[in-house]
This record gives structure tokens, sequence and C-alpha cells, in this order.
């Protein structure tokens, strides 16, 4: 499922990362099962670097954009340009909530005891 533009399945993926790193953090309860199937769901960085990469693109396309209108292209309107703008700045701030999340599980999780 996908909200917007980060792709839920991801989120799981990332939580699934943390899981893996705190079970390797202690070894005597790893659950070969549980690292197995964090492994099989994806890289962190690579789901990371992918939203990442998404969001970067969308900035700059309506940067250039904006800058068409600017320079007075007629195939670009006012509308169009705001409206990529804002699109963009909206994934920006999606992308700086997950990052919020994920630093908030992740410090939870390592402060958990055994």
């Amino acid at each position: 499922m996908s909200v917007g533009m980060i792709d839920t399945g991801r989120i799981e993926a990332m939580v699934a990362q943390l899981k893996a790193s705190a079970a390797r953090a202690n070894p005597a309860s790893e659950n070969p099962l549980q690292t197995r199937q964090a492994t099989d769901a994806g890289g962190f960085q690579s789901v990371l670097k992918s939203s990442l990469d998404q969001v970067n693109t969308m900035q700059q396309q309506s940067s250039q954009l904006a800058q068409r209108f600017e320079m007075g292209d007629t195939t670009v309107s006012l509308s169009d340009a705001m409206i990529a703008l804002q699109k963009s700045s909206i994934a920006l701030q999606q992308t700086v909530q997950v990052r919020n999340k994920l630093v908030s599980a992740y410090q939870e999780i390592m402060s958990m005891g055994v």
C-alpha cells in the first residue's frame, strides 16, 4: 500500500531492519527466522536511498518548472509551477516526518532492556 510518495511496505521493511539490528545487539535471544525475514524484506539502505531519490527528483523537477516559468516559457503556467512546488514541499515534509518516526522508533528499541 502506498501513502503519498512513501510505500508502507518500505516502512515495514525499515522496521524489520531495526528489529534485526536490535536482535544482533543481543545474540543470545536472536531468532534466526526473524533475522532471515528482516533481510528478505530488503535492505534499509536501499529503501531509504530510493525514497530520498524520489523526493530529490521531485524537488529538482519543480525547481526547473518554476525557473522555466520565471524565464517566460509560455508552455508553463503559474498554476502548474505552484502545484509542482507545493507537491515537492509536501513530499519533503513527509520525508522529514517519517525520518523523525524512524529515529524515535530506533531510540525506543535501543533503550529497551534485555
